[in-house]
Formats: structure tokens, C-alpha cells, sequence
């Protein structure tokens, strides 16, 4: 776009907006205009044009450039008169004008155009898939232009394209069904095409006719030709197709949602000039087939499309009646394989694994996904053909993983789907033989070069994957929409639960305090009163009168001993916790030391090793050991009683311990055993249930059956959850966790 230069089958001369001061012209005006370049750079357009051909310029800048241009202007040359089309655009705070002289071709009105276009449009709109309409699209162009031989030509993902469609001279040699490598339109060359729908090049073996002055007197650059009709093409592009044969050349870009599709290719042995009227009739009938491309392009597998559809809609159906992914993933697995294509399929949550189909093994996926996070970077899709060249890790996986589509959910989570397809070998007709863009030229320096080959080449293809469609990648997109969207559904459904269940927390511990304070004086007043009675009245009321009001004494201080585990369970739910730097192993031994003391009876307590200092609340922490010691003694009626106190390290816990400690995961777990009586699996749901008692009242030293519910309620305050292995008649072990250590 900076080559400074432009064809010989025009002349181009820039000139200020202000003024119509010209500024830079090209070195062959002398050829077109009968002046040389200093004779017109620094005057004005007036010298060469009428007054209302100035006019006409004038209005071309102030309205489309694309529904004025071409500009026909009548010249004098030589003191003769003769006829141009004028194209007009902006670029580098000057304008450009690019004159070609007219040939003898009638100038095209609207009805003509109308004529010329009609037809071709019905014929193309008639068609009724992709290679019909590609078809169609090369006759047409080919009518309309006379050129020896038109090509499609299709983009693929990967840069290379391949012809899809043709209509040539039957001398000419066929490209149909060729494909071609990236190198052959490299990606700067892809963006001209893009902005440029018409490419012409009448005569390829043009010399290159440079500007005058050689920068642009407004910028002190080369002059962008970017827009330029007549724009000098690549010395490469032209040593390329004189090696196909051809010395002329157009080509109509074919754009689907404002990026370049393929193109249509125009070829010709000789030079070959084409108005820019016909050209224009050729622009219009490339932007048709562009708009009717998406439509063919939609209904190429139809049927496979709606099937995608109907196994996403499945999919999505069962996912939100479900409680996690996870469970969604496990009910319906095909469905998750056959939703894009695939013949294998992972789920990634963190560190969990879940496989379906044929996949690699579950033990190198760890790895997979971590390079997948790099590979991704910001985004959420990441898709290959190749992964085994890519992962050269995977190479012996290839049978079942040479393709690979990653949708990340969440990269907080490490949340991941993964599909994979098996390596299919395939047979590609190459036009030529692939070698290297670069020789060495007579001083022995690289200089980039063009295929000299285009005769038909095979490449057997391995390693690689059938490839990720557009839609299918549009649907992994759509349905991790629909996870998300599910997923903050639930969010807000458990938010709204959790506020609920929070207001009912607070509701009910304000009731239990004050229901359990206000029952106190009544029940005092029942105490004092039956002993008043007994005390007073005891040889009126007899023996078994004084028996019932003990009784009664007694009924109404276990009713005390009651309200008031409600009341320390309630001020459990309710108090504000201090939390502290605590000494675990000066703590055990307080409580043990003061348990001691009210249990004088010989008891074997085991401490393996110092506990760790943690953030807590002492008094409560204290409370819990009590709690969990005491019971360990009480239910125990062995005549050597152990009591062990310990904990274990996140990195200490095997596969013995990870099934009962999973829930909280990555934590100290302490833990509190004894062999005492044991308690029934039936019972292992029900023991940390409040007044839940599994013996009778004057059993293992009475008790009201809060102690493990308070237990409970001190850990989960402190963030963490407890759980209780038990052999009846062997002894129990009370797991738990709680913050993390300071």
C-alpha cells in the first residue's frame, strides 16, 4: 500500500481540497496529459480541466464517493479532445485522482446497468446451495468479462484456501478442486483484498510508473495507496503469475460478516482492459454473491445443524433441572459428546476429572488443562486440529486426540469441557509443490520468491483432526452462555435461600433465648415451692407424698439443666466470636487438668505431638474439647480408658482418610478418640441433633444431649465442619476441622 508507485493503464495526480493545488503526479502525464509532472505540480486543476468539471470534483468530495465515481471528464490533449473516467477518493489529507483514458465500450446508464445485473442476480439467487451458487458466480463474472478462466476461491481456517468452483476456455489448465498454501496470499495482501472489492491488473508485465515527488508533501511519507484503483502491484505478485502463464488479472472479493471469505479470480494469457463500468457491474455482483453466501453457507449440513440444536436444547434442559454441572454432565454423557461432533469428552472441576467417550487418560489431563490456560490467555475457546503437534505430549494419543475444543467456565473454578475428535489421514491436491518462499539471488542474499510449480501435487495428511466447523464452535460458545446464565440462577436462588435460612437462624435464636429465659422463673418457682412443701408439710403428705415432690424437684431441675443447654446453644448461634492467636496444646491441657479434677478416675490421655497455634475463640474452643473429652470418657466403661487428642496435615491424609475428610479438604483435621462404647452406624445421622440421646437419662452419668450439637454448632462458627467414625463396642473418633492455622 506504500509501493509509491502505480500501473501504466493509468496516470494519478493528488491535489490539495482547499485549493485543487496538485501536489504529487505520476512520472507518465506527459503519455496521458501531453505535460510532464513540473509542468503541472504547483498549479491548480484548472489548468487541465473546465469550470464544471472542477464543479463535478467538487461534488464527488462532497457526497459518496461510491455513488459518483466514475467522473467522465473530456480533456484536452495535445489540443485534442479526449475522454477519461476520473475516480476520486481521500487519503493522507490530500485527494486522489485516477484518470484512465475510456475505450471503445459504451458508457454504461442505469438501465444498461440494470440489464447487465438483472439477469445474473436471478440466475445466482436461483441457486440452491454453496456449489451451485459458486458455480453460477464463475459463469457470470466470465460472460461479463471475457476472461480465459474464473476461479472461487475459498479461505480456510488456517490461511490456505483451495478453488471451489470454475469456468475457463477448454485450452486453459484446470485448478479446480487445487488447494494452495497461506504463503500464497499472505495476510497484509488479505487486508488490501478486504478493503478493495475490484483488483485489476490488465497487463502484468507493466513497468511500474512511480509519483512525483516521491513523498507526500502534506505527511513527508510514501502516499497511501490503500484505496487506489491503480496501485502497483507486488513484483512477487507479478513474477507469480507469470509463472502460472497469466499476464492479465482481476479479482472481486467475497466478504462474509466484513471479513474476507475467498475470491474470485479472474485469469487471462494476454493483456486485458475492462471499463470501470463492467468493473463496477463485477463489484456489485461480488457483494450479491456475498450476501447470498451466508444464506448457502447456513443451509450446507442443515440437518446436522438441527441436530446440534436439539441435543443442546436436551443438554441445557437437563443441566438446569439439576443441582451442579456435574450432575447435569453424568445424566445425559452422549449427548455432551454428540453436541459437537465428537467422539470424546472431559469434565474439569478443579482437581475432579470425569471422562466420557474416547478420551486420553484421565492422569494427563492435569497437564493438558494448564497448557490449555496458556493458550486461551483471556479468552474462553480455544480450538486445534493438530494437538499432538501442538502437545507433542499427546502424540500417542493421536487416535483419539489430534483434535481438541477447550471451553472454560470458570478459571477461578479451573472449570473446563473438553472435546476431543481422532486423527483422520487425508489426501490433499496441492497446486504445485510446497517449498521454500526464499532463493538466493546472483549476490547471494535471500530474496523472497513465488511457487514456480502449479501442476498437481498429493500430500498424504496425518496428525490432524476433521476440523472444528464454524458452528459448532457457535454452539460450545452458546451453551457456556447458558451455563453461566444457569449457574447465576442459582447463585441467586441459594442467596436468596441462604437469607432466608439466615433470618430463620436469627428468629429462632432469639426465640430459644427467650423463650428458655422466661421458662426459668416458673420452673424456680416450682423448685422452691415443692420443697417449701416437703420441708413444711412433709409428716401430713407421707411417704409417698414426699417421694412425688421429689420427684417433682428432680423433673424440674433436669427442665433447668435443659433451657439452659437451649440458652448455650442459642448464645452459640448468636455471640460475637474473639477470635485469637490460641495455643491448641496449652489449651488441651487445661481442659484436661480441670477434667481431671472432677474425674479423679485413672483415664490414659494421648497426645502424639504439640497441637499447632490457631486463630479461634478461646473460651469457645475450650468448650468444644470439653465437650468432645467428656463424652469420650462418659460412654466409655472399659477399665483402661484411652483418650487420644491429635490432628493430621493436609499432605498426611492417604486414600484411607480422603473419603471421610473430603468435605473440607485442604485443612488441618483435628480429631478426638477414644475406645470407649462405640456408637450403631443407624445413629452416626442423628447424634449431633440437640436433646438427641441414645440411652436412658440415668445412663453414662445423665447428660441432656447438647454437648455434640453445641460441639457442632462451635466448629461450623469457626468455618470449619466435623464428622465421627465408629465401631460399636470398639469406639468412636470424632473428626474435625476448623480456620487455618496462624
Amino acid at each position: 500500500h506504500i509501493s509509491n508507485a502505480i500501473q501504466a493503464h493509468g496516470m494519478m495526480l493528488t491535489f490539495l481540497e482547499t485549493d485543487l493545488i496538485i501536489s504529487q503526479v505520476s512520472q507518465n502525464s506527459q503519455a496521458f496529459l501531453g505535460q510532464q509532472p513540473t509542468q503541472l505540480l504547483g498549479k491548480p486543476l484548472s489548468i487541465l480541466m473546465q469550470p464544471e468539471q472542477l464543479t463535478a470534483i467538487r461534488d464527488c468530495l462532497n457526497g459518496e464517493f461510491e455513488n459518483v465515481n466514475p467522473l467522465n471528464f473530456i480533456l484536452s490533449v495535445s489540443g485534442k479532445p479526449q475522454a477519461f473516467a476520473g475516480i476520486v477518493h481521500r487519503t493522507d489529507g490530500v485527494v486522489v485522482l485516477e484518470l484512465e483514458r475510456i475505450i471503445a465500450q459504451p458508457v454504461v446508464s442505469f438501465f444498461d446497468f440494470y440489464k447487465f445485473v438483472k439477469s445474473p442476480i436471478d440466475r445466482i439467487q436461483s441457486t440452491q446451495n454453496l456449489t451451485e451458487l459458486s458455480q453460477q458466480a464463475v459463469s457470470e463474472i466470465r460472460s461479463l468479462t471475457g476472461f480465459d478462466r474464473v476461479m472461487l476461491y475459498r479461505f480456510d481456517p488456517d490461511g490456505s484456501g483451495h478453488v471451489i468452483a470454475e469456468n475457463k476456455s477448454e485450452d486453459s489448465e484446470s485448478f479446480l478442486g487445487l488447494h494452495y498454501p497461506a504463503t500464497d496470499i499472505p495476510k497484509q495482501a488479505k487486508e488490501l483484498y478486504r478493503l478493495n472489492l475490484l483488483r485489476i491488473i490488465p497487463d502484468a508485465r507493466y513497468e511500474p510508473v512511480l509519483l512525483e515527488p516521491d513523498l507526500n508533501p502534506m505527511t513527508g511519507k510514501p502516499l497511501d495507496l490503500s484505496l487506489s484503483v491503480l496501485r502497483s502491484v507486488s513484483p512477487i505478485h507479478n513474477e507469480y503469475l507469470a509463472n502460472m502463464g497469466v499476464q492479465a488479472s482481476m479479482s472481486i472479493s467475497i466478504l462474509r460478516d466484513r471479513q474476507l471469505w475467498g475470491l474470485i479470480a479472474c485469469h487471462h494469457p494476454s493483456p486485458r482492459q475492462i471499463s470501470y463500468e463492467i468493473r463496477t457491474i463485477c463489484e456489485f455482483l461480488g457483494q450479491v454473491i456475498s450476501l447470498e453466501l451466508g444464506s448457502k453457507t447456513d443451509a450446507e449440513d442443515w440437518e446436522y445443524k438441527l441436530n446440534l440444536q436439539t441435543v443442546h436444547a436436551k443438554f441445557v434442559n437437563t443441566m438446569t433441572n439439576c443441582k451442579t454441572l456435574s450432575d447435569g454432565l453424568i445424566q445425559h454423557p452422549q449427548d455432551a459428546i454428540d453436541l459437537l461432533g465428537a467422539e470424546g469428552f472431559i469434565f474439569v472441576e478443579g482437581s475432579q476429572i470425569t471422562s466420557f467417550g474416547c478420551t486420553p487418560p484421565e492422569a494427563e489431563i492435569a497437564g493438558l488443562v494448564t497448557w490449555i490456560d496458556l493458550q486461551i490467555g483471556e479468552d474462553v475457546i480455544y480450538s486445534t486440529t493438530t494437538l499432538v503437534t501442538d502437545y507433542p505430549i499427546f502424540l500417542p494419543y493421536k487416535d483419539v486426540a489430534s483434535g481438541l475444543l477447550a471451553l472454560r467456565i470458570s478459571r477461578s473454578q479451573q472449570t473446563y469441557l473438553l472435546w476431543f475428535k481422532p486423527e483422520v489421514i487425508q489426501t490433499v491436491d496441492w497446486g504445485g509443490k510446497q517449498q521454500q518462499p526464499t532463493e538466493l539471488d546472483l549476490d547471494d542474499r535471500p530474496r523472497i520468491t513465488p511457487r514456480k510449480s502449479f501442476e498437481l501435487w498429493k500430500e498424504t495428511v496425518q496428525l490432524k483432526s476433521l476440523p472444528w466447523k464454524a458452528y459448532e464452535i457457535d454452539v460450545a460458545l452458546e451453551l457456556r452462555s447458558r451455563i453461566i446464565g444457569i449457574v447465576l440462577q442459582k447463585a441467586d436462588e441459594l442467596a436468596l435461600l441462604n437469607a432466608e435460612l439466615e433470618r430463620s437462624n436469627i428468629e429462632l435464636d432469639s426465640f430459644a433465648y427467650v423463650a428458655s429465659h422466661d421458662l426459668k422463673e416458673p420452673l424456680r418457682g416450682i423448685h422452691n415451692y415443692s420443697t417449701f412443701l416437703i420441708e413444711d408439710y412433709g409428716d401430713r403428705l407421707g411417704t409417698d407424698g414426699t417421694h412425688k415432690l421429689n420427684t417433682l424437684i428432680r423433673l424440674t431441675q433436669r427442665m433447668e439443666d435443659l433451657i439452659n443447654s437451649l440458652l448455650n446453644y442459642s448464645r452459640c448461634g448468636r455471640a460475637e466470636l474473639l477470635f485469637q492467636p490460641v495455643d491448641l496444646s496449652e489449651l488441651i491441657q487445661g481442659v484436661i487438668n480441670i477434667i481431671k479434677i472432677s474425674r479423679p478416675e485413672p483415664i490414659d490421655f494421648r497426645i502424639p505431638r504439640p497441637l499447632p497455634i490457631f486463630e479461634c475463640d478461646r473460651t469457645y474452643i475450650i468448650e468444644l474439647f470439653t465437650n468432645l473429652i467428656s463424652n469420650a470418657i462418659v460412654y466409655n466403661d472399659r477399665e483402661q480408658k484411652i483418650v487420644e487428642i491429635g490432628y493430621i496435615l493436609p499432605e498426611e491424609i492417604d486414600q484411607k482418610f480422603s473419603q471421610i475428610l473430603s468435605l473440607d479438604s485442604g485443612k488441618i483435621v483435628f480429631f478426638v478418640k477414644d475406645n470407649g462404647i462405640g456408637i450403631r452406624d443407624k445413629h452416626l445421622e442423628t447424634i449431633f441433633k440437640i436433646f438427641k440421646r441414645l440411652h436412658p437419662a440415668n445412663k453414662y452419668g445423665g447428660g441432656t444431649g447438647a454437648g455434640l450439637t453445641i460441639a457442632k454448632k462451635i466448629i461450623e462458627r469457626h468455618g470449619g465442619m466435623i464428622t465421627v467414625t465408629s465401631t460399636f463396642g470398639e469406639g468412636s473418633t470424632f473428626y474435625f476441622t476448623l480456620g487455618q492455622s496462624s
